[in-house]
Parts: C-alpha cells; structure tokens; sequence
C-alpha cells in the first residue's frame, strides 16, 4: 500500500488546509508500516510503527498565539486508549510509553506551522525532552493529546505537549520537546563522533 493512497483528511478537525492535514495523516500511515533493512533487506516491525498504529488524529490548526496575537501557533490534537501493549508492572500506562506518545506527537505541530508558512513541514530531530508525570493511566482509558508550538525558528523548533486523562478528567503528562533542524553534511567531511 502507498502511504497516503487511502487517507480521508475530512475527518480532521481544525482550520488547516485539507492538503497540510492530508500531508500528517500520510506521515503518521508512513510511521505505521513496517520498512525495510537497507543492510540486510529484511523486513522491520519497528517500536514506532506498533505505537502510531494506536494514534487518532483529531484536529490540526493554525492559530494566533494567545499571548502575541501577530504570531501564529501550529496546534494538533490526537486521541490513543490505553491497551494492554502500553502497560508496566503496575498495570499503569509505562513513562516510556508515555514518553514515546509525546515524542511523535509534540512534533506534529512543528510540521503544521512550518508547512503552513513556508510551504514545506519540517520535523528536526530531537535535542531535548523534557517530561513531567502528572497522574497514571490505566488500562482502557482514553487519552487526549494537544500539542502546540511555543516557537519556530530557522534552526531551533520547540514544542508543548499535553497528555489529558478524558476517562478520569486528569493530567498524566506534561511536555517541552526542543528539536533543530540539522545542517546538511558537507561532501568531503567525514562522519565524526
């Protein structure tokens, strides 16, 4: 199947165009599938695909910054229940599950803001995840995950990220993910650690 041959971005709240929706719906199908081994030309399962099968997208906006109105914010809500495959020992939702869902979700925003103002979304990778474990949630409770931007830069990205209870009315998780968008490696340098 070709990610994003069979996506409705109709279903999506929010004020976003149908094409930037459209765009993370077949971002979130593409982490879903298993890929391939370049090395050994295998087939992977992979620890992302088994968790972003379990996200909803709910709604993707842009809207003006409560605190500056000349700004814009990228805002996306998701929606997961909590199953079995999420739980620790304690049968509580395990922080690396947690931690995972935020992640890949604080992330989304940073893709709608920049899609919407420069016409081409931007991911980055990760620099920073800093999280703060409110309450647990427990097996069959459905989350809600609101993710906004904080700011966007040209090379520094940041994000904020929520995981709300909807089942026990409550806080789980809270989120500030600082990302960056790395500098292409030059022809003649070689890889260094």
């Amino acid at each position: 199947m070709k990610p994003g041959s069979d996506i409705d971005a109709s279903q999506v709240e929010g004020n976003a165009s149908p094409d930037i929706k459209h765009s993370l719906l077949a971002a979130l199908q593409y982490m879903q599938l298993s890929h391939v081994s370049q090395s050994t030309s295998k087939s992977l399962g992979s620890f992302e695909a088994e968790f972003a099968s379990r996200l909803q997208l709910t709604e993707v906006s842009i809207l003006s910054k409560t605190e500056e109105p000349e700004k814009l914010e990228g805002r996306v809500v998701l929606q997961a229940t909590v199953d079995e495959g999420m739980l620790n020992g304690a049968e509580n939702m395990h922080g690396g599950c947690t931690a995972t869902m935020i992640d890949i979700c604080s992330t989304m925003p940073i893709f709608v803001l920049t899609a919407s103002t420069t016409g081409h979304g931007v991911f980055g990778v990760s620099q920073s995840l800093n999280i703060v474990y409110h309450s647990p949630a427990l097996l069959g409770d459905k989350l809600r995950i609101v993710n906004t931007t904080l700011a966007v830069g040209s090379r520094a990205l940041s994000s904020r990220c929520e995981v709300w209870n909807v089942t026990r009315h409550r806080l789980v998780a809270s989120a500030v993910h600082i990302k960056m968008v790395p500098s292409e490696p030059r022809a003649t340098e070689s890889a260094k650690l």
